[in-house]
């Protein structure tokens, strides 16, 4: 019984699983949820443990999304010619997931950051809602915004630069 079925009653496909653990290590993905009605995975990387919950089994739509989306993540780069010419020095500050981007908490609140704005590596920069979960997105170096690469409200991709930061 080392393969799952839902007819075998076993709650997870093994090769599927295997596959996701496999598309965390190639995106650097550190946390992973799926929920599909009842059914809820957790899959965590950069602990001892996995934790995996779920009453039966995943058929994971989302990993399909990232393989869907890489043509997606090369138009983004062709669309914006002079935004890849970064100054020398300059820091990348990337989106670590697929979503909606957001300057503020609200849209009455000021942005988190702006152009000139200092931060540290703990500093939320902006928020990034994927799937109805507002992600807030710290800028991980320290320095000075220098520019601001994505519209608030705009999609964005998995490793697209968010922000530059002079160190």
């Amino acid at each position: 019984m080392s393969e799952a079925s839902p007819a075998s009653g076993e709650p997870f496909d093994l090769q599927k699983l295997q596959q996701l653990f496999e598309l965390m290590e190639k995106h650097d993905l550190s946390e992973v949820n799926l929920k599909n009605g009842p059914e809820h995975i957790r899959l965590r990387r950069g602990s001892s443990t996995v934790t995996v919950a779920a009453p039966a089994p995943t058929y994971l739509p989302a990993p399909a999304a990232p393989v869907a989306s890489a043509p997606a993540a090369a138009a983004p780069a062709a669309s914006a010619p002079a935004a890849p010419a970064a100054e020398a020095g300059l820091i990348d500050i990337k989106s670590p997931t697929v979503g909606t981007f957001y300057t503020s908490p609200t849209p009455e609140d000021p942005a988190f950051v702006n152009v000139g704005s200092t931060v540290g590596p703990q500093t939320v920069v902006c928020i990034i809602e994927a799937m109805k979960v507002f992600n807030q997105i710290p800028a991980e170096v320290s320095g000075t915004i220098a520019a601001v690469l994505v519209k608030n409200g705009d999609p964005v991709e998995y490793g697209q630069p968010l922000f530059r930061v002079r160190p």
